[in-house]
Order: structure tokens, then sequence, then C-alpha cells
């Protein structure tokens, strides 16, 4: 008999590829700038803000606004739900990669 597998539970709003790198980023830290994470995930300042809109309507992320050399810049944070949903996903990401080991 084949054992049951649960179906896969992502969180949709975390699983899009950039905003899974952005929270990825976040979660290593207590907050990074715009810029940064523009840079790192490679994408334009229009897609990460478009990402971050997203995950900061779910309650994921929380901007702050803070002037530095003059210019105004922008932080982002992880929300403590924000960090309990990526910890959730990657624990769903890697309990799937445990079903391929196994039938390896």
């Amino acid at each position: 008999m084949t054992p049951v597998i649960a179906a896969p539970r992502f969180d949709p709003v975390i699983h899009a590829p950039g905003r899974l790198q952005i929270c990825a980023l976040l979660s290593a830290s207590e907050e990074a700038e715009f810029a940064m994470i523009r840079d790192a995930i490679e994408v334009s300042d229009s897609v990460l803000s478009k990402h971050l809109k997203q995950l900061e309507e779910a309650g994921y992320v929380r901007p702050r606004k803070a002037a530095s050399d003059g210019r105004q810049r922008t932080w982002l944070s992880l929300t403590n739900e924000g960090r309990r949903a990526f910890a959730a996903h990657v624990a769903e990401l890697t309990r799937l990669a445990g079903l391929v080991r196994a039938a390896e």
C-alpha cells in the first residue's frame, strides 16, 4: 500500500521566488536597506516595491523610513508574524525535500 502524503501547504504570499528571497534575506538580520535587498535579488526598484507591498499587506514586513546622508532611505524588517510564516514555509519545503530523499 502506498503511504498517504499530505499535499504541500505553501504560504501563497511567500512562495513567489522574489518574495521568498526577500524573506530569506530579512530573516538573517534585524533589518535591511531597500537598495541592498534590490541588489541582492537583482530586481528593479518597481519589482521590489511590488513584492514588498504584498508582504506588507500580509503583515509580514514592516518598513521604516530614515534620513541618511541627506537622503530618505527605506529599511525593512520581518514582523513576528512574517518570521513565523517564513519559518513554516521553510519547514514545508524541508518536509518535501525529505520525501524526495526518502524515495531515492
